[in-house]
């Protein structure tokens, strides 16, 4: 009995800071709706990073509040988490964000303790949600039967989804969409009397958009659907478009792309709602995708575990040119990979260990703008030995030896690491493609780098080795040692020479600062394939001029953020 005073104690203040961050979370998040409102997309880039820096301040907090609050012989008594743990889960049975505050408690017991200490008898490695929540659900949806009226059904859509700024031209925009529909679905459906649209009840957020997100459907079949609504500043809101088909759907929601923001209720729910219309997303995925990135990490890392425990799959070295600053291993039946920091860098980078971290941790913060992977960053993870096949093994303590260690002879602690969704890297797609693959790929790999410049994105190192394709064809940039705002870099032309010899001299006869980049060096960089070389000299040949460069870093210095779309609309346009 004489636990249960402090440990009950205890699980009330690790949920008090969770209320707490929900709180503040909450408050940023609905905060959306009027900074789409009044077209504040500044305020919408801060926000975005903000919400996501909440977490770790919150986390803090709560730590140091537990800190000051109990002895360390209470609060680092091992022995007494099993008991915290069971009074938290009474505390959470009847939440509607139970899941979450699972992961917030694992973050807390994690912001005490060493990883060694961590156990399914102290956090929560495994839930004790149930899959069915018990407790009375609100409705999040909004249902329409159009009964052979599709106009009319739209028209009522965005009666109930109105917002404070004017609409630039409805009825153009209901046309169109009706127009749209009856292109994208078969004839019958749109006659069907049982057809329904079913919509989230909120509106999700993201950059210079809101999205409606919902599906179509018949007792027999169903769609995805998703709305676009754009705000142009002076002009008024417009519905971009409309779009039913799950691959475009899925790459809206791709994990490439910075984090929604809307009202959830019921966040398990709303998930479950996503998970109908995207069956091929994983939850941890979902979760992410709508800023919960925390429990997304929860949910991925019990995916892996109990990946490793039904199969026989080992670690293996992924595969690709070896890098200069990473190592890179992969499991071939999950779709990810593990990436941890050489202790020694090839000599040609001049980047040290702390500033690799600071880059990878940037791009959590940035608008990816479906052109960087997410990633996760993990410390002390701890797997059995003979999940690795011994040249991966070897190759890993050979060049990481201080990150990759062997404990009890039986098991692999991983220090630190990083996880990525695993893509073909584009060097090894160009090889086996065929000429139109070819031709699609090197355009959509000049449309990564101008989009991610839109964003304020300097890649650094551009070699086509650092780029993936996804299972969508989309080209990806994932590696991050070199990245730099653009704003942050010296674009230049290089001088003309003074003298014949200086052409063949080995060093530059001009000088060159530690931000200069020379745009007219890519090509020989970039290419040692001379008609891959050409193509891309056709199809974005102005990345070679400075002054491409520089109008954008004018632009962005300006106060403009620039659109880039999560849809197809014109091929490449960047507004």
């Amino acid at each position: 009995m004489s636990q249960q005073r402090p440990a009950a104690d205890i699980a009330r203040t690790i949920l008090e800071g969770f209320d707490d961050y929900r709180a503040h979370f909450r408050e940023i998040t609905n905060g959306a709706r009027a900074r789409f409102e009044q077209a504040l997309w500044q305020e919408a880039q801060r926000a975005s990073a903000a919400r996501i820096n909440l977490y770790e301040e919150k986390v803090g907090e709560v730590v140091e509040r537990l800190r000051q609050a109990f002895s360390s012989e209470q609060l680092l008594d091992i022995d007494l988490w099993p008991v915290v743990k069971s009074a938290y889960i009474r505390l959470i049975d009847l939440r509607n964000d139970d899941e979450l505050a699972e992961t917030w408690y694992n973050s807390i017991f994690c912001g005490l303790f060493s990883h060694d200490k961590i156990s399914d008898g102290c956090m929560f490695i495994h839930t004790t949600r149930p899959s069915l929540r018990p407790h009375e659900r609100t409705p999040q949806t909004r249902s329409y039967q159009p009964r052979g009226d599709l106009n009319q059904a739209l028209r009522q859509i965005f009666t109930d989804y109105s917002y404070s700024a004017p609409f630039e031209d409805l009825e153009r925009d209901l046309a169109k969409l009706e127009h749209q529909l009856r292109a994208n679905l078969p004839d019958w459906v749109c006659k069907d009397q049982a057809l329904t649209i079913e919509l989230f009840s909120s509106t999700l957020y993201r950059n210079k958009g809101a999205y409606l997100v919902g599906r179509i459907f018949t007792p027999d079949e169903q769609w995805p659907l998703v709305l676009p609504l754009l705000h142009r500043e002076g002009k008024g809101i417009q519905i971009d478009t409309l779009i039913t088909d799950e691959a475009e759907v899925s790459i809206i929601f791709s994990f490439t792309r910075s984090y929604f923001m809307v009202r959830v209720d019921i966040p398990a729910e709303f998930i479950g709602f996503l998970k109908r219309i995207l069956p091929g997303k994983h939850i941890a995925e979902l979760y992410t995708s709508i800023g919960f990135y925390k429990h997304g990490k929860s949910e991925f890392y019990r995916s892996l575990i109990n990946h490793l425990a039904s199969t026989d799959d080992k670690f293996v070295m992924a595969p690709g040119v070896r890098g200069m600053v990473m190592s890179v291993f992969t499991l071939p039946g999950f779709n990810t990979v593990f990436k941890i920091i050489k202790d020694r860098f090839s000599p040609s980078k001049t980047i040290d260990h702390a500033t690799v971290i600071d880059r990878y941790r940037l791009v959590k913060s940035v608008d990816r703008v479906g052109r960087m992977a997410d990633t996760q960053e993990f410390s002390d993870f701890r797997f059995p030995l003979a999940k690795f096949d011994p040249e991966c093994l070897a190759e890993l303590l050979e060049v990481a030896p201080s990150t990759v260690q062997i404990e009890n002879g039986d098991t692999v602690l991983i220090r630190h690491c990083w996880t990525e969704r695993r893509m073909i890297p584009l060097n090894i797609y160009l090889e086996h493609a065929n000429e139109v693959q070819v031709r699609e790929a090197l355009e959509d790999y000049g449309l990564a780098i101008k989009q991610l410049a839109a964003a304020n994105i300097f890649p650094g190192d551009m070699l086509l080795k650092n780029f993936g394709v996804t299972r969508h064809g989309r080209v990806v940039f994932y590696d991050y040692d070199e990245i730099s705002y653009l704003t942050e870099v010296n674009f230049r032309r290089i001088p003309p020479p003074r003298y014949p010899e200086d052409e063949m001299a080995s060093e530059p006869w001009y000088s060159v600062g530690p931000n200069d980049v020379f745009p007219e060096e890519f090509p020989r960089f970039l290419f040692g394939d001379i008609g891959q070389r050409r193509l891309f000299n056709q199809l974005h040949g102005d990345l070679y001029d400075a002054d491409y460069w520089k109008g954008l870093q004018e632009a962005i210095r300006a106060g403009k953020v620039i659109d880039v779309f999560p849809y197809r609309r014109k091929a490449g346009q960047i507004v």
